[in-house]
């Protein structure tokens, strides 16, 4: 083994994580910080410094492992680690951090095209038959706009009807799926959510795995808001059957607190992202290199160099363990548990939907004494529609407190309150219910 190769095994084996009950103190952090440093300073010759105009480390591009060797490194422990936690056996699989859960969608749904027309990649969409895919109804737009930018088109995105709860109806899916074949299109993708935008649902995991497995389907799960659910014990029953996903998208930057940006795309298949993204750029990804060549992770993205988005994750995780993470995910369903308590009986409050959320998402409305008591519901709807947009408007202006609101459906605007503030307190939760009903008390 030559000695590039000798530090690179050196320095993974330093890329270990804590167990479930482990975190770091701050020696450990500073002793981790100034091994990075020099590890990745050491690996850069001063002419490819002075070439790309950046000495900050931490700024660096990933796209080579000779040019980010350290980084190149955490990401791959780290994506195993996330791997391991979705339920795969060993960890196996492929990934990559993208800009976002909108673009680690969109690769998903490029995977399942080649997975299932491989010449598409060279021969474009004319080779391939008329594709279709499948989301619920209550599913982030992302998924619509993926298949808008691969040219698969919108209207080729079928919406499942969800339930009162907002979770994707299995048989519905299967219905529509067998509609898609009687019309002569091949269903090639099915992206259930966990953790929808607005209602906070996990669609039903393992009745959708085994659609997708009946029918040959590529099955993605969306848990760019709920993923994280994975880390709590408490609560990962809720995406009990991503395991048997094809592709998962995960986004520490939301529940985990993970600084924006960093999101992640894990892939159940090794090897498919290689083979579906790379152009083998012989100026970059030279294949007579003197080290493992899979380390060379920018010829499977889209993008060439990509920012440094692991590093504050890996550093995170050091810092709080598995188990740092999980109680403050624990925490902010505890917070959220409380808002939907103190409310569901509270005079002038109506619940979106019956019984405690699953996630963090607390759908409400707040109905003024102007509003509570009109008996014509025409009116009391059209009046109450725009009681929201009034009370958020000045909770911006006294600079207090901001909580999103929306419509859904045929219902009108509400509020929807998402907890993912781990520094959030139940004096926090006591003020907004205050400070709603003083803001709208002449409403």
């Amino acid at each position: 083994m030559s000695k590039k190769n000798d530090k690179k095994s050196h320095f993974a084996r330093k890329c270990t994580f804590p167990s479930l009950s482990e975190a770091y103190c701050s020696d450990t952090l500073l002793e981790n910080l100034q091994t990075v440093a020099k590890s990745s300073q050491a690996s850069v010759a001063k002419q490819v410094v002075v070439m790309f105009a950046c000495r900050d480390i931490f700024f660096w591009l990933v796209f080579t492992y000779e040019v980010a060797p350290v980084f190149v490194l955490l990401e791959y422990v780290t994506l195993k680690k996330m791997r391991e936690i979705i339920g795969w056996q060993e960890g196996r699989g492929d990934g990559i951090f993208s800009p976002g859960g909108a673009i680690s969608n969109m690769y998903a749904m490029l995977l399942a095209r080649y997975k299932m027309f491989p010449e598409v990649k060279e021969k474009g969409m004319s080779s391939a038959p008329r594709l279709v895919a499948f989301t619920s109804e209550h599913s982030h737009f992302s998924i619509k706009k993926g298949a808008a930018a691969l040219g698969i088109g919108t209207e080729s995105v079928i919406c499942i009807k969800a339930d009162e709860r907002g979770k994707m109806i299995p048989s519905d899916l299967e219905r529509r799926i067998i509609e898609a074949k009687q019309k002569g299109y091949v269903p090639f993708f099915v992206s259930a959510t966990a953790g929808t935008t607005v209602y906070g649902a996990f669609d039903p995991l393992m009745a959708i795995a085994d659609i997708c497995k009946k029918h040959d389907i590529w099955m993605h799960v969306d848990g760019a808001w709920g993923g994280s659910l994975l880390m709590s014990r408490k609560h990962r029953w809720k995406l009990n059957g991503v395991e048997r996903a094809n592709s998962m998208t995960w986004n520490p930057h939301k529940m985990m607190a993970v600084p924006l940006q960093c999101s992640a795309l894990l892939v159940r298949e090794e090897g498919l992202m290689q083979s579906c993204n790379q152009m083998q750029a012989c100026y970059l990804f030279q294949q007579d290199k003197q080290y493992d060549l899979s380390y060379d992770t920018g010829d499977k993205a889209l993008q060439c160099g990509r920012h440094v988005d692991i590093f504050k994750l890996w550093l995170m995780w050091r810092a709080k363990g598995t188990i740092g993470f999980e109680a403050q995910i624990d925490k902010c369903l505890e917070l959220s548990e409380y808002l939907y308590n103190k409310i569901k009986d509270r005079e002038g409050y109506e619940m979106v939907f019956d019984g405690k959320p699953q996630h963090t998402n607390v759908c409400f409305w707040y109905l003024p004494p102007g509003v509570r008591y009109l008996e014509d519901k025409v009116e009391k709807m059209k009046r109450l529609h725009k009681v929201a947009p009034v009370i958020k408007a000045r909770m911006m202006e006294y600079g207090t407190t901001m909580v999103s609101y929306q419509p859904q459906g045929d219902k009108v605007n509400f509020f929807r309150m998402v907890i993912s503030n781990p520094a959030a307190t139940f004096e926090d939760i006591d003020f907004l219910i205050e400070e709603i009903e003083r803001l709208g008390q002449d409403l």
